[in-house]
C-alpha cells in the first residue's frame, strides 16, 4: 500500500503543477457559465436606436392601431423603438406595394415591414419582410399588437363591449409544481432544470476528458523516454495502475470540491440559483464513480498506445459516448419515464450522467439510486481488473498498438 501511495502522490503533485490543470480549474466553469448566461444577457438587451418599421395595408384596418400599439415601446432615453410609416397607397396594386418596399429594405431606408393580406377576412395573414429574419423580441411585439387589434375589429362588428377584449388579452401562466412522497413542493423552471442538468453533464464529460487525455499522453511520454521501465523495476504493475488511479482521482475530486466552493460562493445570485444544488448529494456520488470509472478505463487503454496520434484519437473514440448523454438532455426533460432513458439509466458508460439528468427532473425511488451506485461500484471494480490485465503487458510494450486479438490474449492471461 505504500508504494500505492507515493505513486498517488507523485501523480497527483505532478499534475496538479501543471499550467494547463491551473487553466482548466478556472476556464471550464468560467466557459459553462458564460454559456448558460450570455445567451440571455444578449437576448435582453435592449436596442439603443429606433427602428423605422412600414405597413402595407390595401385595407387601411390596421395601420393606426398598429401605430397606437407599438408606440407604447421605447429605448433607454425615452425616444420610441419603432417609427411606424404607412407604405400604402391607393393607386398601386398590392405587388407594386410590395416591390417598392422591398426596394426600401434593400437599401436600408427601412428596417422592414408587415405586409398585411386579405384583411378584413377570417383568411388574413401577416408577414415581416426584412434583409434577415429579424430580432425575435421585435417580431413577437407586432404579432401581439396585430391580434390584438384583429380581435378588436371583430368586437365592434359584432357590437361587443371592447372590455372584454382586455379581459381576454390577459393571459394566466401555468407553473409547474413538484411534489414528492415526502410532502415536499418545488416549483420546477424548465430553463433552470435544463441548464443545471445540461452543466453538471458538461462538467463531467469535460473532466473526464481533460484528465483523461492528460493521462494517456503522460503514459505515452513515460513509455517514450523509457521511465515507465524504472517505475517498474520500483513497484508493481498492479501497484503503478493503482496509485495512477489513486492520484488522478485526488485530482478529481480536487477540482470538484473547488468547482463546489465556486458555485456556492455564487448560490443565490442570477449565475447560480439556489434551486440548481437540489439533490446535490447523490448528484456528487454519480459524478464521482463516473469519474473513476472512466479513469480506470483510460489507464488501461491508455498503456497500449504508442503515440500521441493514437492517443488523440483514443479520447476522441471515447468522447462520444460522454456526449451521447448531452444528445439526450432535451428528450429526457419532456419524457423522464421513457424505457430508453431508463435503460441508458443501467449502462454503466451512460449510467451517471443519466441518472444526475433523471434526479433534477422527477423523483427516482431509493431502491433504484441504491441500485444503480451498486452497479458502478461493481463496474469500477471489473473495469479496473480489465484495465489491470491490459496494462500489466501494455505498459511494457512498444512499436505497434496490439490488435484486438492480441488485447483478448492478454485478458485470458491470469
Amino acid at each position: 500500500m505504500k508504494k500505492i501511495f507515493e505513486v498517488a502522490r507523485w501523480e497527483y503533485v505532478e499534475k496538479i503543477k501543471t499550467k494547463t490543470f491551473i487553466i482548466s480549474l478556472i476556464l471550464t466553469p468560467a466557459i459553462l457559465i458564460l454559456f448558460s448566461i450570455a445567451p440571455t444577457m444578449l437576448t435582453d438587451q435592449e436596442v439603443t436606436h429606433t427602428k423605422t418599421i412600414g405597413i402595407v395595408d390595401t385595407s387601411g384596418l390596421y395601420i393606426k392601431g398598429m401605430k397606437d400599439k407599438l408606440s407604447q415601446y421605447t429605448i433607454e432615453d425615452g425616444q420610441p423603438n419603432y417609427i411606424v410609416i404607412n407604405l400604402t397607397s391607393k393607386n398601386r396594386s398590392l405587388e407594386d406595394l410590395k416591390k417598392s418596399a422591398d426596394k426600401d429594405v434593400i437599401n436600408e431606408k427601412i428596417e422592414g415591414y408587415m405586409l398585411i393580406e386579405n384583411a378584413g377576412t377570417d383568411s388574413v395573414s401577416l408577414s415581416f419582410r426584412s434583409k434577415s429574419l429579424g430580432n425575435h423580441k421585435d417580431v413577437s411585439r407586432f404579432e401581439t399588437a396585430f391580434n390584438e387589434i384583429r380581435i378588436k375589429i371583430r368586437f365592434d362588428k359584432e357590437n361587443i363591449k371592447p372590455y372584454l377584449l382586455d379581459y381576454i388579452s390577459q393571459s394566466v401562466e401555468l407553473s409547474q409544481i413538484k411534489i414528492e412522497e415526502s410532502g415536499r413542493e418545488t416549483t420546477h423552471d424548465f430553463l433552470l432544470t435544463f441548464f443545471s442538468s445540461f452543466i453538471f453533464i458538461m462538467l463531467l464529460m469535460m473532466m473526464i476528458l481533460y484528465s483523461g487525455g492528460m493521462l494517456i499522453r503522460s503514459l505515452v511520454e513515460e513509455k517514450s523516454n523509457r521511465l515507465i521501465e524504472i517505475l517498474i523495476s520500483s513497484c508493481t504493475t498492479n501497484e503503478l495502475l493503482s496509485g495512477k488511479i489513486l492520484g488522478l482521482s485526488a485530482l478529481g475530486l480536487t477540482q470538484i470540491f473547488i468547482w463546489i466552493m465556486i458555485g456556492i460562493s455564487l448560490t443565490g445570485t442570477a449565475v447560480v440559483p439556489l434551486e440548481a444544488f437540489n439533490n446535490i448529494l447523490p448528484i456528487l456520488v454519480y459524478f464521482i464513480l463516473g469519474f473513476v470509472f472512466y479513469t480506470s478505463l483510460f489507464v488501461g487503454i491508455g498503456s497500449v498506445v504508442t503515440s500521441e496520434q493514437e492517443a488523440q484519437q483514443i479520447t476522441t473514440y471515447l468522447s462520444f459516448l460522454l456526449v451521447l448523454p448531452i444528445i439526450f438532455v432535451l428528450p429526457a426533460l419532456e419524457n423522464p419515464d421513457a424505457f430508453y432513458i431508463k435503460i441508458l439509466s443501467y449502462i454503466p458508460f451512460t449510467l451517471p450522467s443519466f441518472m444526475m439528468l433523471r434526479l433534477n427532473i422527477s423523483p427516482v425511488p431509493l431502491w433504484e439510486i441504491l441500485s444503480t451506485i451498486l452497479i458502478m461500484i461493481i463496474s469500477i471494480y471489473l473495469m479496473i481488473g480489465f484495465s489491470a490485465k491490459i496494462f500489466r503487458i501494455g505498459i511494457l510494450s512498444y512499436g505497434k498498438r496490439p490488435t484486438l486479438k492480441e488485447l483478448s490474449q492478454w485478458l485470458k492471461e491470469k
